[in-house]
């Protein structure tokens, strides 16, 4: 692929026949308009999202556009990477609020109360992305990582909204810790990345598996032996736009309307058609979101 390609956006996918939800998009990190996101998307059959917050601020800013958009819904919560650099401080500058001084627990304790407070709101209707990434978090920042887990899967038990699960190289101990806590109602481990043996134990426990752009990654193949095994009645699709681009436009922005791309492809997987998959799945996310 020549490098200017980079930048193009890919093209629009064949419409659904079936609407479907994007379980999980990030339209503030999107180029472009909301507006204009969601018509494109809907122009080929995505006709809802779920609009994900990672901190206090995008938190925030994605119930104000739940609120502005019928089309779309939010999850707020603090990202399993945020809960460490609120207590041990982010000197590198490296998520967007830039640099921040060490606010230790009684910091993380305020942004919680922010996030408890955002999920009594009507159009949030998860809580997350929550969870824990052992990839981009050492061992010193583990701890923070699992008080504010903990702390989510109380929130959204309180407030009965889905849990939106973030588990980047953390499968076990986000199993250890919804067991040790009691699981919300509703589970979505976003962006599933397990194993076909984990999606048995996911599948036993009620949880829904929502599967990302990477499905149709070549190296992917333990992804969609899980897949394979995964009731259909608990699969979701989602983009994590502007992340995680489906084949054959990895490298490039991801958006809402290339959900038709991994749902085509995850039919093939299921050995389902299209339809009764796309059907499967919008009512899928929308009894995981309760809308």
């Amino acid at each position: 692929m020549a490098p200017q390609d980079k930048n193009t956006p890919p093209p629009l996918p064949e419409p659904l026949r079936v609407a479907v939800a994007d379980s999980h998009t990030h339209l503030d990190m999107q180029e472009g308009s909301v507006e204009e996101a969601l018509a494109k998307a809907a122009s080929v059959g995505v006709t809802t999202v779920v609009q994900v917050g990672c901190d206090l601020a995008g938190s925030r800013w994605a119930a104000e556009t739940a609120a502005a958009h019928e089309a779309v819904h939010a999850t707020v919560a603090l990202h399993p990477n945020e809960a460490p650099r609120i207590v041990l401080g982010d000197p590198d500058g490296w998520s967007r609020q830039g640099a921040r001084e060490a606010g230790g627990d009684a910091a993380l304790d305020t942004a919680l109360a922010g996030i408890d407070e955002l999920a009594a709101l009507p159009q949030v209707r998860g809580i997350g992305e929550t969870g824990l990434d052992h990839f981009r978090t050492g061992p010193e920042g583990i701890a923070a990582q699992e008080r504010s887990f903990r702390a989510h899967i109380e929130i959204a038990k309180r407030h009965g909204k889905a849990l939106v699960i973030h588990d980047r190289e953390a499968h076990d101990d986000v199993l250890r810790i919804l067991r040790e806590e009691g699981a919300p109602e509703r589970v979505v481990f976003h962006c599933y990345s397990g194993d076909a043996e984990m999606a048995r134990i996911c599948a036993a426990a009620g949880y829904f598996m929502s599967f990302a752009g990477n499905v149709t990654f070549k190296n992917a193949q333990p992804l969609r032996d899980a897949l394979a095994v995964a009731p259909p009645e608990l699969v979701l699709v989602e983009t994590d736009a502007p992340f995680l681009t489906p084949a054959p436009y990895r490298g490039r922005a991801n958006a809402p309307y290339l959900v038709p791309v991994t749902l085509r492809a995850m039919a093939e997987v299921k050995g389902m058609t299209e339809d009764a998959l796309a059907t499967a799945v919008a009512a899928n996310t929308a009894r995981a979101f309760d809308y």
